[in-house]
């Protein structure tokens, strides 16, 4: 008897085809697309479920539609909001993969009878009889790898999960969906966060949040004041363009005080730090680390892996690189890897340059 699995629908190309393999390749499947979100982008996720629906017909497999936007809400929109006041740097994707399309959706999957999960994530899953471990690797494609946003599986969700995707570049995707009479194959891939669709995060934040958000000053590195600002949730760490502020050269946003609402700007050297703090640390090729680790580290997802050493230490890990890294920023993840595999991840709290600091 196949395995059933329950393939998470986008109405993209990506998962269309994520499906289509699995049925190939022997397994029951069954399609299921979550409703995330209102807002805006309500016409085009009603077209996302025609989408999705007209593929698994093409497949004739089942289709279900999950109701999950209270779960979005409260699980992936509230924290984002929060973490931005709180001024930290959120990754609304890495906690929506976390919280909704695995965890929500797994517990949707049993409830269908189903033994296993799918998605169409470029990433793949490897279990290795010497350690007795899942791991989790890069894409074939390195230029479309999702490794980064998925660093926080647990072995238990890993042994349930399927990357149909990831021995495949993104040109065959579309190539397979072409060839599968597939309407959506050549629909363009999803931009930005998805209940932000303009990218105007402060606006989306000011509109959602309940409460006005005061304006602040801004200050240099020793607390002189330069001028005002419209309130941290306008600016990131690393940002120049856009301050509305000339002080005769440009200047950088070096960090954010959510308790007096103060961005401190600076020269563009100070924001290169060697040493980067990390929490929340979820490892995956290997149980845990006890001694110091030489890895490579991705600070944001589109950065490019940097030599480092981890160390364990209170509550996490310390990365100490081989060069200094430009602007990490607290709340977004830092995930490492050996090779090809993920070692592990977690969420930046801070940076600095000495271990004394």
């Amino acid at each position: 008897m196949p395995e059933k699995v329950l393939v998470a629908m986008s109405g993209g190309v990506d998962s269309s085809v994520a499906a289509k393999v699995l049925i190939e390749q022997g397994y029951c499947c069954e399609g299921a697309i979550m409703c995330l979100h209102h807002g805006s982008t309500s016409v085009n996720e009603n077209s996302d479920i025609l989408d999705a629906e007209n593929v698994c017909n093409n497949l004739g497999i089942g289709f279900n539609v999950l109701d999950k936007r209270a779960e979005f809400k409260e699980n992936v929109v509230n924290s984002f909001i929060n973490d931005y006041i709180a001024g930290l740097t959120p990754n609304p994707c890495v906690v929506c993969n976390k919280t909704m399309k695995f965890a929500s959706f797994l517990q949707s999957a049993n409830a269908l009878g189903c033994q296993k999960i799918a998605t169409g994530h470029y990433a793949r899953i490897k279990y290795n009889t010497n350690t007795n471990r899942y791991e989790l690797l890069k894409a074939k494609d390195q230029t479309k790898d999702q490794s980064y946003f998925l660093y926080f599986l647990s072995q238990e969700v890993l042994a349930k999960t399927l990357f149909p995707l990831g021995e495949y570049t993104k040109a065959e995707i579309r190539q397979m969906a072409q060839n599968s009479d597939f309407e959506n194959a050549h629909k363009k891939d999803s931009q930005d966060i998805c209940f932000v669709p303009d990218g105007n995060y402060a606006e989306f934040i000011q509109n959602n949040c309940g409460k006005g958000l005061e304006s602040g000053v801004f200050t240099d590195k020793n607390g002189k004041v330069l001028g005002e600002n419209k309130g941290i949730i306008h600016y990131t760490i690393g940002q120049r363009k856009g301050l509305g502020i000339a002080l005769g050269k440009p200047q950088f946003v070096l960090s954010k005080n959510a308790q007096n609402n103060t961005v401190v700007l600076g020269d563009e050297q100070d924001l290169f730090y060697k040493y980067v703090k990390v929490n929340n640390v979820n490892f995956i090729s290997v149980p845990d680390i006890t001694e110091p680790t030489k890895a490579e580290v991705k600070l944001r997802y589109a950065a490019k892996p940097q030599p480092a050493t981890i160390r364990k230490t209170e509550g996490g890990v310390i990365v100490e690189f081989e060069e200094p890294q430009r602007a990490p920023s607290a709340g977004q993840a830092a995930v490492f890897y050996v090779n090809d595999s993920v070692l592990g991840g977690g969420i930046i709290s801070e940076a600095f340059n000495s271990l004394q600091e």
